[in-house]
């Protein structure tokens, strides 16, 4: 199990929904990615390059198709991330 971590590359609303939704799959087309976020071709392509560049994702093209994936470091980071998250609500809970 991955230990927590919050991951400030990961916490930006966009690339959390982009990693969440790539972590239930091996891969996911870019146009399904950006129709899922109601976002531009430029917004997602932004939030993807700060994810390749963590290397947390990598992009494949395929017949003119881009394929979006998170990496081994990627679903790790994510999980780490997730269990931060889930910290952070406990306490929250735990002062009410």
């Amino acid at each position: 199990m991955t230990g927590a971590a919050f991951d400030e590359v990961i916490h930006a609303p966009n690339r959390l929904q982009i990693c969440s939704m790539l972590a239930a799959v091996d891969a996911m087309e870019f146009s399904v990615v950006r129709e899922a976020l109601d976002v531009s071709d430029s917004v997602l392509s932004k939030h993807v390059r700060v994810l390749q560049d963590a290397q947390y994702a990598s992009v494949t093209k395929v017949r003119r198709r881009a394929w979006l994936a998170l990496t081994p470091e990627g679903r790790q980071a994510l999980a780490g991330h997730i269990a931060a998250l889930r910290r952070i609500v406990e306490q929250a809970e735990a002062d009410r």
